[in-house]
C-alpha cells in the first residue's frame, strides 16, 4: 500500500517511475542498509590505505632492483685526517671502510687484556670472516673476547657463520623478545643498532659502520677512534648492555675506571627504560645554533619536534645544510624522506643529495664547536626506539674537520631548489603521500 501511494505522486511528475522499479529501488536501499557496518566501512578504507602503500612499495623495490642489477661500484671523493687531540683524548675520523677495518684489526691484535665489539650487522663474508679469524686468535691468547650482534639484523646471514664463531669466545645474539610476553610489550621491539669496539679499556672505535665487505670497499659512512680514559665510558656502556640481556652465568666483572670529562659526552638510548637522550640532544644543540648546522644523515625521518627546530633555525638566519644519499639501500626510506623536503626548502634549509655511493653516515657539526657522531639515524626507530649510542664533542679543532669532512662529501652533490621540488611529477607527489604515512613507522 506504501508503495503505490509513492507511485501515484510520483505518478504526477513529469516522469513516472514504474511500481516494480520503485520496489528494487526500495529493495536495494534497504539491503544496503541491513549490510551497512560502519566497522566494515572502516576496515575497507584501511585495507584500501595499506594495498596503495604495498603496491606503491612493491613498484618501488622493483624499479630499484632492476636498477641496481646493472649498478657499477663508483669511487666517492674522500680526504685524509690528522689525529686530533681533545682534552685526554686522541681522536681521528675515519670516513673509508678499509682505512677503518685495518685500524680496528690493529687494535684487536694489540689487545692483552679484553675485546669488546657490538655489531647491528655481521656479513658473512671476507670481511666478516677476517674479523673473526682476528678476535679467535686473540681468545686463544687468553684475552677476553666479548661479541655482541643483532638477531634481526642478521636474519639473511646464514647460521652457520653465526654458529661458527670460537668457543672460546663469549657471544650474544641479542634478541628483542625473550619470552612470548615481551610481544604485548612495545619496548621489546627495539633492536640493537649500536656498532662499538672497545680495547683493553683503552682503545675504542664508535660510528655507522657494520662489518662487511660491502661497507669496506662501496658505503660512505662515518667512524672514530678514541684513545684514551673516554674509551671507558664505551667499555661501561657495552659492559652494562652485556651483564643486562647475556647469560646470566657469563656476567662481565672487570672494571674500567670512568670518568667526568666535559669535553667528551657519552649519550645512549636505552628502550626499555624509555630514555632517548639522543634525540633531546640533537634538539638543544640545534636550538642554539647561531651560524651553522651540517648534518649527514642516511635516513632522515626527522619527527615533529625536530624538524620544527631544524626550520626555526633557518628561518633566524643560521646556514643549515642536511646531506642525504641521493639513493639508499631502503627506497622507501627515500620516499618517505622526500615527503619532509617541501617544507625543509620553503623553510631555507639546504637539502644536498649524495649520489657518489650508499651515504650511511650520522653526523651533525654545528657552529665551528659542537660535533657528535655514532649509530643514530634521525628516524624514528633510531630516536624513540632502537638501542643507540652517540658521542657529543666540544672541539673547535675537531669541528674543523668535521666541516672539511662535510665540505668533501658536498662536492659534485644535487642541491635541490624550492621552485624545482615544488614542480616535480604529480605520480611522484603522488607516491609520497601514499607513503608519508608509513613515516610513524621508520
Amino acid at each position: 500500500m506504501k508503495i503505490q501511494k509513492i507511485g501515484m505522486k510520483i505518478q504526477g511528475q513529469r516522469r513516472s517511475i514504474p511500481i516494480k522499479k520503485l520496489q528494487m529501488y526500495i529493495s536495494f536501499w534497504e539491503r544496503w542498509q541491513k549490510n551497512f557496518s560502519a566497522t566494515k566501512l572502516l576496515r575497507n578504507i584501511i585495507l584500501g590505505i595499506f594495498s596503495a602503500q604495498f603496491l606503491t612499495a612493491a613498484i618501488l623495490l622493483t624499479i630499484t632492483a632492476i636498477r641496481d642489477r646493472n649498478k657499477k661500484q663508483r669511487k666517492f671523493p674522500s680526504i685524509e685526517l690528522k689525529e686530533v687531540q681533545v682534552g685526554a683524548n686522541r681522536l681521528q675520523l675515519y670516513s673509508y671502510g678499509k682505512d677503518l677495518y685495518k685500524a680496528m684489526l690493529g687494535a684487536i691484535d694489540q689487545a692483552r687484556e679484553s675485546i669488546y665489539i657490538e655489531s647491528y650487522i655481521w656479513k658473512d663474508d671476507e670481511a666478516g670472516w677476517d674479523f673473526k679469524a682476528h678476535l679467535a686468535r686473540k681468545a686463544a691468547e687468553g684475552v677476553e673476547v666479548y661479541v655482541i650482534f643483532d638477531m634481526i639484523g642478521n636474519l639473511v646471514v646464514p647460521h652457520k657463520f653465526k654458529a661458527s664463531f670460537d668457543p672460546a669466545i663469549h657471544l650474544m645474539e641479542y634478541q628483542a623478545f625473550g619470552s612470548y610476553r615481551h610481544i604485548v610489550d612495545p619496548r621489546r621491539y627495539a633492536l640493537d643498532h649500536r656498532k662499538l669496539l672497545v680495547v683493553d679499556g683503552k682503545t675504542s672505535f664508535i660510528g655507522g659502520y657494520n662489518i662487511g665487505s660491502l661497507y669496506a670497499n662501496s658505503w660512505r659512512d662515518t667512524h672514530l677512534r678514541i684513545q684514551g680514559p673516554a674509551s671507558a665510558e664505551i667499555a661501561r656502556s657495552f659492559i652494562d648492555f652485556w651483564n643486562r640481556f647475556g647469560p646470566k652465568n657469563d656476567q662481565i666483572t672487570r672494571h674500567y675506571q670512568r670518568r667526568f670529562d666535559p669535553l667528551i659526552n657519552l649519550h645512549g638510548n636505552d628502550a626499555l627504560l624509555l630514555t632517548f637522550p639522543i634525540r633531546d640532544m640533537y634538539i638543544e644543540a640545534i636550538s642554539r645554533a647561531e651560524h651553522s648546522i651540517y648534518l649527514s644523515n642516511a635516513y632522515f625521518v626527522p619527527d615533529g619536534t625536530l624538524l620544527d627546530s631544524l626550520k626555526a633555525a633557518a628561518q633566524r638566519g643560521v646556514d643549515v645544510r642536511i646531506l642525504v644519499p641521493w639513493t639508499s639501500n631502503h627506497v622507501v626510506a627515500d620516499w618517505i624522506s622526500h615527503s619532509y623536503f617541501s617544507e625543509c626548502l620553503d623553510a631555507g634549509i639546504h637539502i644536498l643529495g649524495y649520489r657518489h655511493a650508499m651515504l650511511h653516515a650520522k653526523t651533525c657539526t654545528i657552529d665551528g664547536q659542537w660535533s657528535t657522531i655514532g649509530t643514530a639515524n634521525l628516524d624514528r626507530l633510531s630516536s624513540i626506539g632502537n638501542y643507540e649510542i652517540n658521542l657529543e664533542i666540544y672541539s673547535a679543532e675537531f669541528a674543523q674537520q668535521m666541516e672539511r669532512l662535510f665540505a668533501c662529501d658536498t662536492e659534485g652533490v644535487i642541491e635541490l631548489s624550492a621552485e624545482e621540488w615544488h614542480h616535480r611529477p604529480w605520480y611522484t607527489k603522488l607516491s609520497e603521500h601514499i607513503l608519508a604515512p608509513l613515516r610513524f613507522m621508520m
